[in-house]
């Protein structure tokens, strides 16, 4: 209020406008009220109040209503300005956190610190559940701001964190808070009605949620190699995918090995390749085996015979199975046969 009972006199009394310098140092009061984090609504009460304090005796009301009008309307422009410039600032800075942690960048005390402004408690766990829809996001286009408007208004009590990365949309939560991530990837689903969301373990401390985030990646690429369906998937229950990928070479062996054989038969190795793939879906039923495939039982029962035929491993065999169904799911990871060993 720094010298507007002393422009309202003058100004009242004399009939005439705020100057430009006067308008100026209004805006500039605007901004460091924002900045100082002073309340609008007590504001503009001060101004109203000063008003009907400070009015000469016998000044033209209206005069002076004009003169608070530009007052305010001056203190409310530097105000609003500062505001997006703070908002800016927060939300430059809440981004660069949450980019730290998912990549456990900088010291760990510091982020500690930076989590309680943000608020994480680092002393409980928490996991990170990613989306990946039809297209690619930023946190200016319409749907992440629906999804996270819906998302903040359903647990607007709760400590969640909401962002976008590379294109997709992350959800860090409480390890505990199950219901905040199943009802993200609900959101997910519905606003954008094809998308796949995988929910990394809930793990301790700041390397736990770059340590959850990744293994969320993980399950997104596994799912898109081995061509998963899911529309939820959690990355606790795909620990036999990252064990098998973990030594490259021995799961290329495997494949070349036991299903390079295949890539003899009359079309090549991917017509054998997804029957096998379709048969230990269906639970190695030949019925409902066929029937996915188009095929009659009599038609599957020959492809069957063929594979051991080539490889030396019988499909319907228990023994051979498991050799047959985890190269299957080798081939899936590394690609083959569309990508070379």
């Amino acid at each position: 209020m720094e010298g507007f009972e002393q422009i309202l006199e003058d100004a009242a009394a004399t009939g005439r406008r705020l100057t430009r310098n006067e308008i100026e140092s209004r805006r500039d009061l605007g901004a460091r009220a924002a900045e100082a984090g002073l309340g609008w609504r007590a504001l503009v009460r001060a101004h109203l109040a000063a008003g009907r304090t400070s009015r000469p005796a016998g000044a033209d009301p209206d005069a002076v209503l004009a003169v608070v009008e530009q007052a305010v309307d001056a203190f409310a422009d530097g105000y609003e300005r500062a505001q997006r410039r703070v908002v800016r600032k927060e939300e430059a800075a809440r981004r660069e956190f949450i980019d730290d942690l998912l990549h456990r960048r900088g010291d760990p005390g510091h982020l500690a610190s930076r989590c309680e402004r943000f608020g994480l408690r680092l002393s409980r766990t928490h996991a990170v559940a990613v989306a990946e829809g039809p297209e690619k996001y930023d946190e200016s286009d319409p749907v992440p701001g629906q999804v996270a408007g819906e998302l903040f208004a359903r647990f607007e009590n709760r400590r969640i964190l909401f962002t976008t990365k590379d294109g997709r949309m992350i959800c860090i939560a409480g390890g505990h808070q199950d219901d905040v991530l199943n009802h993200f990837a609900k959101l997910v689903h519905t606003v954008t009605g094809a998308s796949r969301v995988a929910v990394g373990r809930s793990r301790p401390g700041a390397v736990g949620i770059g340590h959850s985030y990744e293994e969320a990646l993980n399950a997104l690429d596994v799912a898109q190699r081995m061509g998963l369906d899911e529309p939820l998937l959690r990355a606790a229950d795909m620990l036999v995918f990252p064990v098998l990928a973990r030594d490259r070479q021995a799961l290329v062996d495997l494949v070349q090995h036991t299903l390079g054989p295949l890539e003899t038969a009359r079309g090549g190795a991917q017509p054998l390749l997804d029957t096998l793939a379709v048969y230990f879906d269906s639970g190695c039923v030949a019925a409902a085996a066929a029937r996915e495939l188009s095929l009659s039982v009599r038609a599957l029962t020959y492809r069957l015979a063929r594979i051991q035929a080539l490889t030396g491993n019988d499909p319907t065999d228990p023994t051979h199975r498991y050799t047959l169904q985890t190269a299957v799911i080798g081939a899936r990871l590394l690609e083959w046969p569309g990508r070379p060993l």
